[in-house]
């Protein structure tokens, strides 16, 4: 895939996460507008501060995952990942969050692959359930694993065919942006991709990096 197929690719994925939230912003400011009981203005108010922060959790999130974090140093203080993560699958109670990552400090790669693959595993959790996170750096590089647990588990057949290299040929969707980078950092630093649902209710991915 070129470099501006997937700036578009990306740009739709955004685009899709963040028109929810966006929109529920808009449809808050016009209520507001036009209600003048106490109570009902009040609701309208926790609403717009709830989209507001689901917007900002969200843009955190990617720019982290996608964009250039960590401004020009190398390495990127991986606190600022379990934030990134416990604010976009944290704060409604639906996903319980294990970390696990004793590093302080990850490469900006190493850091994008791990939050992607968080992602994906994150959104498989269509009725909520358990991310555990952990990474662990040795001598030839580093080693993610991230671990879903939950009642109903979905992984898009497109997914796994990019996280493990065999996408056919063709436009990919929007939804496939984080696997493709993921796969591609981690081809890129001599690495390889493993996935595992062979257990009900639980999906693993990892990633040995040799970065």
């Amino acid at each position: 895939m070129k470099s501006h197929e997937f700036a578009s690719l990306l740009c739709s994925r955004l685009c899709h996460d963040l028109l929810s939230p966006i929109g529920a912003l808009n449809n808050g400011i016009e209520l507001l507008a036009d209600e003048h009981d106490p109570e009902m203005r009040a609701r309208c108010l926790d609403l717009l501060g709830e989209s507001a922060r689901a917007s900002a959790n969200k843009l955190k999130f990617f720019r982290l995952a996608f964009g250039a974090a960590g401004g020009f140093s190398d390495e990127v203080d991986t606190r600022e990942a379990r934030q990134a993560i416990d604010g976009l699958f944290g704060t409604d109670g639906r996903i319980q969050i294990g970390w696990m990552v004793e590093e302080p400090t990850m490469s900006k790669s190493a850091l994008k692959i791990l939050l992607n693959l968080v992602l994906i595993a994150g959104d498989s959790l269509v009725r909520g359930g358990r991310l555990d996170i952990g990474a662990e750096r040795h001598s030839g590089g580093m080693d993610i694993v991230i671990r879903a647990e939950g009642t109903r588990i979905v992984l898009d057949p497109e997914l796994r065919r990019v996280l493990t290299g065999a996408e056919a040929e063709g436009d990919l969707a929007p939804r496939a942006a984080a696997a493709w980078l993921a796969q591609s950092l981690v081809a890129e630093g001599g690495g390889q991709i493993q996935l595992a649902d062979d257990e009900d209710g639980v999906l693993l991915l990892g990633a040995s990096l040799r970065f």
